[in-house]
């Protein structure tokens, strides 16, 4: 059998072969994936230290040129099919592996004398010599799977608009990468003639063409599912363990049509707040904040609207607010906003500068304003614990809803009147008086 077709006849009967088991991952698990993979890599590194096949262009590995570029390519369609933890996983356990068969193989030299068998002497030094390869081209793999992700994301999407152009610029630059760095570690450790260099490139380039053209068959006709792309900033985060960890905190006791955070925790923040204001002897507000007639808005113009107005709402509450203060969806059309070191009066002016913000704010889906009514109580002339803040500040949004709506209004203060109200107010005052 020619060179060639053996190396060929290897990547194909390789790449297929772990593309058929990734394939089954949903069923048999993607452990299983994983644990050929790092089987392969003790053969792939055997081979690229003393397999080598001579070709017109130079000595090619066989280790080197058809099953590392596969692995790189099988990582590859596991970033884009799956995520950048997965192809992460592997290449950890690689690396922990290999340190671990070194130090298990010293430890093994603390035994003296060994056993002479005339058949199977033991070869301490080929351990180490391979330990040694395998640790280093593991390192280097850390590298190529970083650079393959940020290339494919970014630069490949510079160079061509094709997913197997995309494929094959990212595989053959990372390629050209490794053969330089690793060949020297293979060059210093192994002795690897120095005509495998140049060979062994040509010989990447090529398979980087084989695997591209065999992963975008894959991509296009077995797993037919709309390719993602990842913004090129989001890629560093993604190859660390902190993403999903992370991603699941910003999940957990957020709001999910609002984005505010949710019922739940504002249970848990509100007493921590009052418990910090007690201890410090710091005052400390809570604004219990509704929506004025969402029933009707809902009922006019349909749910969709309704929930545009309460994202609306959302966003205008969060940016008028203070930068300390917290704020909250508590059910339904109703916010809450947790106002640490802020006493009554400073309070009630607050909250009458979001109300004013919000009842002034267009609405697309609208052909009249939105308004909200405030409830306003504070620590510690109303309350002296959490529950009973509550109350009080729930009361006083009552009033502000029986008095008219589109008002604060404070547990131990007169309501602030809108400007309307104080425009008829004086009014009044003129036609009994005479003068304003």
């Amino acid at each position: 059998m020619s060179g060639l077709f053996l190396l060929l006849a290897q990547a194909v009967v390789f790449f297929v072969t772990m593309a058929a088991i990734f394939y089954k991952r949903k069923t048999i698990g993607v452990g299983v994936f994983f644990c050929i993979l790092g089987t392969m890599h003790f053969l792939e590194t055997y081979l690229a230290a003393v397999f080598f096949v001579e070709l017109p262009f130079g000595l090619i590995s066989a280790g080197s040129t058809a099953l590392f570029p596969g692995k790189l390519a099988l990582c590859l369609l596991l970033y884009i099919k799956e995520d950048a933890e997965s192809m992460r996983q592997p290449t950890y356990g690689l690396l922990a592996g290999n340190l671990l068969m070194i130090v298990l193989a010293l430890m093994l030299r603390l035994y003296q004398p060994l056993e002479n068998l005339p058949a199977n002497a033991p070869g301490l030094g080929f351990v180490d010599q391979m330990g040694l390869l395998m640790i280093w081209g593991t390192l280097l793999l850390f590298i190529d799977l970083l650079a393959l992700v940020v290339i494919y994301e970014r630069l490949g999407k510079l160079a061509t608009n094709t997913i197997m152009g995309r494929i094959f610029v990212s595989l053959a630059l990372v390629l050209t990468f490794d053969q330089v760095f690793f060949f020297a570690g293979l060059h210093l450790l192994a002795d690897a003639p120095a005509a495998a260099f140049f060979g062994g490139w040509v010989a990447k380039v090529c398979a980087a063409a084989l695997f591209s053209g065999m992963l975008t068959l894959y991509l296009c006709y077995v797993e037919k599912s709309p390719l993602p792309t990842h913004a090129v900033a989001d890629v560093f985060d993604r190859l660390t363990y902190r993403h999903r960890y992370e991603k699941l905190v910003k999940q957990v006791g957020r709001d999910a049509l609002t984005g505010l955070q949710d019922r739940g925790r504002f249970d848990t923040k509100g007493p921590a707040m009052l418990q910090t204001a007690s201890r410090s002897s710091m005052p400390a507000s809570l604004m219990m904040i509704d929506i004025d007639r969402f029933k009707e808005i809902n009922d006019q113009y349909g749910h969709p609207v309704g929930d545009r107005v309460l994202c609306n709402v959302a966003t205008m509450l969060a940016s008028v607010k203070r930068e300390s203060d917290e704020l909250f969806r508590y059910g339904g059309e109703e916010f809450s906003l947790l106002c640490p070191d802020l006493p009554a009066e400073s309070a009630m002016a607050a909250a009458e500068r979001i109300r004013a913000a919000v009842s002034s704010t267009q609405h697309a889906d609208l052909d009249q304003p939105v308004t909200i009514s405030i409830g306003v109580a504070s620590f510690p002339a109303q309350a002296q614990d959490f529950a009973t803040l509550l109350a009080r500040a729930d009361a006083a949004l009552y009033q502000a809803k029986a008095l008219g709506r589109d008002r604060v209004c404070h547990a131990d203060l007169h309501p602030i009147q809108t400007s309307k109200e104080r425009l008829t107010a004086g009014l009044a005052d003129r036609g009994t008086t005479g003068a304003w």
